[in-house]
This record gives C-alpha cells, sequence and structure tokens, in this order.
C-alpha cells in the first residue's frame, strides 16, 4: 500500500459517496487509476464493505452497556458455540477477546432500557457456560470510532 492508497481510504472514509471524479481530483490522479485502485484494494479485502454510521438514540437504542465475560474451560467447543450465540443477536454490535485481566471476552450491547439489558442478559446466562459476567453501562460516549489512522502506518 502506497500514499495514494492511503489517500483514497482517507478520503473515503471522511466520506464513501465521494463522486470518483471529486475523489480522483483530491488524489491528484485521473479517475481511471482512482477506479482500479479501489477495485484492488475490494479485491485484496483492505475495504471489507462501505457502510453508513446510525445515530443509536434516534433509533431508540440509547443505551450502549459492556458486558464482560470470564470462562474457565477455553476449548475450542465453547469458542464454537460461544461465537454462534453471539452472531445471532443483533444486540450485540462488538465482541472482543481480551488478555491482561480477569475478564476474557467483552461484549458491546446497544438497547433501549436497562430493563431490555436485564432481560437480554438473563437469556445469555441460559446460553453462555461461563463463570463470571459483569456489566457497565456507558453514561457517555466521548470518542466513537471514524477513521483508521492511516498516517500511522
Amino acid at each position: 500500500m502506497d500514499d495514494i492508497d492511503k489517500k483514497i481510504l482517507s478520503h473515503l472514509q471522511d466520506n464513501v459517496n465521494i463522486p470518483l471524479s471529486e475523489l480522483s481530483k483530491k488524489i491528484g490522479i485521473s479517475t481511471t487509476p482512482c477506479w482500479t485502485r479501489i477495485k484492488k484494494l475490494e479485491k485484496e479485502k483492505v475495504i471489507i464493505s462501505k457502510t453508513i454510521e446510525i445515530d443509536n438514540k434516534k433509533i431508540n437504542l440509547p443505551i450502549t452497556v459492556f458486558l464482560m465475560i470470564s470462562i474457565q474451560n477455553h476449548t475450542e467447543k465453547w469458542l464454537k458455540n460461544f461465537v454462534k450465540i453471539v452472531n445471532q443477536y443483533d444486540e450485540i454490535i462488538e465482541v472482543h477477546r481480551l488478555t491482561g485481566s480477569k475478564v476474557d471476552y467483552q461484549l458491546k450491547i446497544l438497547t433501549s432500557s436497562i430493563y431490555d439489558y436485564d432481560k437480554f442478559q438473563q437469556k445469555l446466562i441460559k446460553e453462555i457456560e461461563c463463570t463470571n459476567m459483569t456489566t457497565s453501562v456507558s453514561l457517555q460516549t466521548i470518542k466513537k470510532f471514524k477513521k483508521f489512522p492511516l498516517s500511522k502506518i
């Protein structure tokens, strides 16, 4: 990946709907090479998808919850089942496997209320074999992911 690819990715992160002619002008190359580079980045799975950002509060999912899960048996069978479970719930928007603490997994969950979250967690307790679940509720999102730091690569 060269500087031109980084510039393309940077501009696409700002505005995925930018017209090709405008993008190529900003990059300093003609439209055909710009389009070719975008297609190459897609083929190489650097660009995985083109998405939109939604304000969760405006769609009645104002509560962000972090559910930390500790497990005892780190088996392949357990992991397969866990992946299957977390992928069946749209409320779970991110899942991370962690190191450096007593927590093994962290789930980011959007919900409409604490009451609804409690019902959801009770369902997960029945489905996920674990030794401990701990919940933290986000009071405010101070910074939200917008762009990868391409200048650092």
